[in-house]
């Protein structure tokens, strides 16, 4: 009896191999993909998780405090060199449509009272990026919604403009809503995804690849590639990947897009923030055909 009791508590090999197989680029991918279903990761989250205290907050994975005491090079950087912040968990709304109709409807959700607007001369021909504070349609100055950022795209001889407005998660929805109404947007008929579309067979692949973490055979198609899990990003922290992220007006024309996470965001403070940005950035050769 007691062998017999032994055999059924006999518990079933562990499939995990060693660290060296786990840690493989393909089984790696494959696992982040995994762990991001319920917290969307940051482009720079390998890097805090390392270094910071992380919290789950308005649906992302944020670094909250630093591990160690790290206050007073921060301080150093920021007055002596150049501190950079991710903050890409913050939300971009997207606007096309006429600048006239745009200043007309956006005049509505703030005020001159409170400083510049949307129709601010430095801010409405591209140069300089705006910050201001949003009220709901014609109500100032009561029903706040919250503070934004904006930055309009520079001219190019058209009538049409392209406005980004930058918003906290948490504000997301509300201001979302207040600018569907102003311009009258309604969802499209189609439902676009953020993912892109896989055929069953590549899905099965991908679950393949994710049941096999830590094998030490490495996975490869009938072409005889390697079979590597693409990096996806799954909508974002404030919204379901399959809803809505693209209105139009049809009386304005006026078209809202939801760009969160589709482009990145990050605060350099330093006096040497210019020349990182220079040694970083080089300016792409233009052909004009």
């Amino acid at each position: 009896k007691q062998a017999e009791k032994a055999v059924h508590q006999k518990k079933e090999q562990s499939k995990t191999k060693c660290r060296k197989a786990r840690r493989r680029h393909i089984n790696l991918v494959a696992e982040f993909n995994h762990r991001q279903r319920k917290n969307i990761w940051l482009e720079t989250h390998i890097w805090h998780a390392k270094r910071f205290h992380m919290v789950k907050k308005w649906g992302y994975c944020l670094g909250n405090s630093p591990t160690e005491k790290s206050y007073r090079a921060c301080y150093r950087a920021m007055t002596k060199h150049c501190l950079l912040q991710d903050l890409s968990y913050y939300c971009c709304l997207e606007l096309k449509g006429k600048e006239n109709e745009l200043l007309k409807q956006l005049a509505r959700i703030c005020s001159i009272d409170t400083g510049l607007t949307f129709q601010e001369a430095s801010c409405l021909s591209g140069r300089f990026e705006g910050s201001l504070n949003l009220y709901r349609a014609d109500r100032y100055p009561e029903d706040m919604l919250g503070p934004v950022t904006f930055i309009w795209k520079p001219r190019d001889g058209s009538e049409n403009r392209q406005l980004w407005i930058w918003v906290h998660p948490a504000l997301k929805q509300d201001i979302l809503r207040e600018l569907k109404a102003i311009f009258q947007c309604t969802e499209p008929e189609e439902i676009c995804l953020t993912e892109p579309v896989t055929t069953p067979i590549q899905e099965e692949k991908q679950m393949e690849v994710l049941m096999s973490l830590g094998s030490k055979r490495k996975k490869e198609d009938k072409d005889g590639e390697k079979a590597v899990p693409v990096k996806k990003i799954i909508g974002d922290g404030t919204r379901d990947p399959f809803q809505f992220y693209s209105w139009i007006s049809q009386t304005t024309g006026i078209a809202i897009s939801d760009r969160s996470m589709e482009i990145l965001r990050y605060r350099l403070i330093g006096p040497l923030s210019h020349s990182v940005l220079t040694e970083t950035l080089k300016a792409a050769s233009v052909q004009t055909v």
